[in-house]
């Protein structure tokens, strides 16, 4: 309830009505002299001393810190002995300047007209020989003997028992790849195999532990890298299939395959071959032969199956008349086990057969096949030139990049025939194995060097520059004389050869210079061997 003061006089606010207060507070302000109502009026301050200001200051207390006392030394160091030394030119000596000697110009310019012609005419002599034609100066290192750089192998493989089918170096020359596959007896359709290569310009080179591992469905029988394309490789398979590879893609490596159609080898696939499309030289082709009598030309273009775009047929009553066969067991198809193609003529091929005759042949052919045969497209007869044949089949084919009719042929009978394409006897007849050769390379850059792999463990290097009649050098390749099945020169770098075994080893061997640097007029001389043949 609230109340109000007065001097002498306390009363109840609610005791009293409006007009009461109101006249009541009129008649006091007006009795001391102030303002009316309703007027400011000015009050003295009203002050409160802090009892909480006291309380604290009676807790207050004072305290100070100090660090210890810093503790401070002088001291001073100075090395035992000391030495002065002092160093000084010898004396500069004086450059002397020769005396120029006098000279006649009007002489020594008679002199100069007087020799011109002689001159001119001995330069112009020298610039139409062609004493060193085809030689090159190689400033690398001379290696003289032939050394293993790297044996290189893949477990799993060789723990299954298979071989080193076949080798290929890629576009590059850094990269070696090797088909593990079989070529003894048996039934070898089912059997999973693998593609393997190694990146020999990488560091940290792993021999037991390829780069890319490819799993085939059945053994490889042989590789060929494409010829700008440096991660694309295609393969021939015991089954009859094509397949090509991309080995840059190792968890989906697969582009391209043929499948198991009417179109698709029914033997196994012996080699294939990359091949410019004639009006697109940019674009390849794989070329694939068969103990199956058939040479096809595949596509691939973009996702799907590899598609026949050319196909030929080898029958016996089409071979050219002077070969003189007679069908086996009423077989009428010519088994063909290797290929090779002119350096000098994209058309025309050499393929090596089963019956051990070599033949000429050509992609222009026309004639149609006489065969029944289902096919997408017509198959003709390619054949235009039978060789004389070898005692058993052929295995491997090779022509000469430095000669246009030049070409090498090896087979079971362990023999080399060095064929010129214009007659059908062999120039030259080498035996340089008691047992079967499975391959044979002429050399990229020796026009007179070749190599053959041999079935007693040996790699040969024959140069007809030194003999003609046995080889230069002979590597061991395999300690146990187990069969060597394929080598391949690096075209790149041309000092280096690869070469696969029945081990499973695939070695690379650095050649010595002898085989690596072209002499004078070798060229000439390989025209001579070949012209001595053809008289």
């Amino acid at each position: 309830m609230a109340t109000c003061v007065q001097p002498r006089q306390l009363c109840l606010a609610g005791s009293a009505g409006p007009v009461a207060l109101a006249t009541a507070g009129l008649a006091s302000a007006e009795g001391r002299g102030r303002p009316g109502p309703l007027q400011d009026e000015s009050l003295g301050v009203a002050s409160v001393p802090s009892q909480w200001r006291g309380v604290q200051g009676i807790r207050g207390e004072t305290k100070s810190c100090q660090t210890a006392r810093i503790a401070t030394a002088d001291a001073s160091a100075q090395t035992r002995r000391h030495a002065e030394a002092e160093v000084q030119t010898e004396a500069p000596v004086p450059v002397l300047e020769l005396p120029v000697s006098p000279h006649d110009s009007s002489r020594l310019a008679a002199f100069l007209r007087r020799v011109e012609a002689m001159v001119t005419r001995e330069l112009s002599k020298n610039w139409q020989s062609h004493a060193f034609d085809g030689f090159e100066v190689n400033w690398t290192e001379q290696q003289q003997t032939v050394t293993c750089l790297h044996s290189l192998g893949y477990p799993p493989a060789q723990g299954q028992g298979l071989h080193v089918t076949s080798v290929s170096w890629n576009s590059t020359g850094s990269v070696v790849a090797c088909a593990y596959g079989r070529l003894d007896d048996g039934d070898w359709s089912t059997l999973k195999s693998f593609v393997c290569a190694w990146n020999l310009a990488r560091r940290g080179l792993k021999p037991r532990q390829p780069s890319v591992v490819v799993e085939a469905p059945s053994a490889v029988m042989c590789l060929a890298f494409h010829p700008t394309q440096p991660s694309h490789i295609a393969g021939g398979l015991y089954s009859g299939e094509v397949l090509v590879w991309d080995l840059s893609r190792p968890e989906d490596p697969l582009l391209w395959r043929t499948g198991l159609t009417d179109d698709t080898h029914t033997d196994p696939v012996y080699q294939v071959v990359w091949l410019p499309e004639p009006r697109h030289s940019h674009r390849f082709r794989v070329l694939s032969v068969a103990t199956d009598g058939k040479v096809l030309l595949w596509q691939g273009a973009g996702p799907g199956p590899l598609q026949l775009a050319e196909g030929f047929a080898l029958l016996v009553q089409q071979l050219p008349r002077n070969t003189k066969l007679k069908p086996h067991r009423g077989e009428t198809e010519v088994g063909t086990t290797a290929v090779a193609f002119s350096s000098f003529d994209p058309s025309v091929f050499i393929l090596g057969t089963e019956g051990g005759f070599p033949l000429k042949c050509s992609l222009a052919a026309e004639e149609a096949a006489a065969t029944r045969t289902p096919s997408s497209v017509p198959l003709r007869a390619p054949a235009q030139f039978t060789f004389s044949p070898h005692g058993g089949p052929v295995y491997s084919v090779s022509c000469s990049p430095f000669h246009r009719n030049l070409f090498l042929s090896a087979g079971t009978d362990g023999h080399v025939h060095l064929y010129s394409m214009l007659q059908a006897q062999p120039l030259t007849s080498l035996q340089l194995s008691h047992k079967y050769l499975f391959a044979v390379r002429w050399s990229p850059v020796r026009p007179m060097v070749f190599a053959a792999a041999s079935g007693e463990g040996d790699v040969q290097l024959f140069d007809f520059k030194k003999s003609s009649q046995k080889p230069t050098v002979s590597i061991k390749q395999t300690e146990d004389e187990s069969p060597v099945y394929c080598l391949e020169f690096n075209r790149q770098q041309t000092q280096l050869l690869a070469a696969g075994d029945a081990q499973g080893t695939v070695k690379v061997w650095q050649l010595s210079t002898e085989f690596t640097e072209q002499g004078p007029r070798e060229t000439d001389d390989l025209e001579q061997l070949a012209a001595e043949g053809d008289t």
